[in-house]
């Protein structure tokens, strides 16, 4: 069985390889090459996890955000879950510092959530809005869109705080 494993990864190796040499010359390429291309292609969409760096999109104070703990489900937090994040980039002056431990709620998120209408919802980044231990925002501002389906998470003060609604 191993060794089955190891001569299909000798093979994509190797048609890569002549991909990359015969890729000028325009060649037809094999179903496996075509295949491996298109698998590096796809970026693998995943759960908002531990170690999972999130853009903060409103103003308080900080501009970067690790996941250190999903609050909600085994796997991870998905759009509208509560994560316990650590700053690691912030602005001078602002109400959050680096190094400080906060609660936030995940706004957008790469992994494509399913509506209830057949539709999917995802974004590009994964973006997070820091709330105090009570769920209010700490920011006064949130800056980009926000999907609608934060308003079935109870997040309704994120929503009228947000210029745009996804």
């Amino acid at each position: 069985m191993a060794t089955n494993s190891a001569s299909n990864l000798f093979h994509v190796g190797r048609s890569l390889l002549r991909g990359l040499s015969s890729s000028s010359s325009g060649m037809l390429r094999s179903p496996q090459e075509t295949t491996f291309n298109s698998f590096l292609a796809q970026q693998v969409r995943t759960f908002i996890q531990m170690r999972t760096n999130l853009k903060v999109v409103d103003n308080s104070g900080a501009k970067r955000v690790m996941c250190i703990q999903a609050l909600k489900g085994k796997k991870g937090a998905r759009l509208g879950d509560t994560i316990v994040a650590s700053v690691k980039e912030a602005q001078p002056g602002g109400k959050v510092k680096k190094g400080q431990v906060v609660c936030g709620v995940v706004v957008r998120a790469a992994m494509p959530k399913g509506c209830s209408d057949g539709s999917e919802v995802k974004f590009d980044d994964n973006s997070v809005v820091l709330v105090n231990k009570q769920g209010e925002p700490i920011g006064t501002r949130v800056f980009g869109p926000v999907p609608h389906e934060l308003r079935k998470k109870k997040h309704v003060k994120i929503l009228s705080l947000a210029q745009h609604m996804a």
